[in-house]
């Protein structure tokens, strides 16, 4: 396995220890620790770094394999959605943005296991990616602003955030529709 691709798996066993972070800080209750928020902030952002990281290098050492353009979709999708519904549980994110999200990663992943079963394999579009930095950056924000805000000062990190999931759904229904646009033919290859 070359570099690219365990930094992408290096991202995929990250999305747990995300998660625990983010669990143990108990977010919305007296017991609240900003501590454990700002540090599942920063694997998060260690996560997205390896995102850009692991392509940069599969382009600049010509490693790109399938397995990367499998992989790599995929562990942002891990990544992206855990944290974005633990901040629907947060109520920082509404839940119809999650689901957008979803439909249109669920739409994706349709589309590539049809390419997938005539040989095909599909990268990654500039809109997906455009997706994937907002979500990444709206994450980012949120768990940075409210572990450093702590309990008291989260009110405009709260709204900011709020107003970031709204555009990263716009972004994520656009994307969806590019790439379903873009690989229409696949449609015609199910029949």
């Amino acid at each position: 396995m070359n570099l690219p691709n365990k930094l992408t798996m290096m991202r995929v066993l990250l999305v747990p220890v995300f998660m625990v972070l983010a669990g143990m800080s108990q977010y919305g209750t007296e017991t609240f620790n900003p501590a454990l928020y700002l540090a599942a902030g920063v694997v998060f952002a260690i996560a997205s770094f390896t995102d850009f990281l692991d392509g940069y290098l599969a382009r600049k050492w010509k490693l790109v394999t399938d397995f990367g353009k499998f992989a790599d979709p995929l562990a942002d999708k891990m990544l992206t959605t855990a944290a974005l519904i633990y901040m629907m549980v947060d109520g920082v994110c509404h839940p119809v943005v999650l689901a957008l999200v979803l439909f249109r990663e669920f739409a994706v992943a349709g589309v590539r296991m049809i390419a997938a079963g005539s040989g095909t394999v599909i990268a990654a579009n500039m809109w997906g990616k455009v997706k994937t930095v907002l979500q990444m950056v709206t994450v980012i924000f949120y768990y940075f602003g409210a572990g450093l805000s702590g309990p008291d000062g989260i009110a405009p990190v709260t709204l900011i955030t709020m107003v970031l999931c709204w555009a990263v759904a716009a972004v994520t229904l656009l994307s969806g529709v590019i790439y379903l646009w873009q690989n229409r033919e696949c449609f015609a290859q199910a029949k």
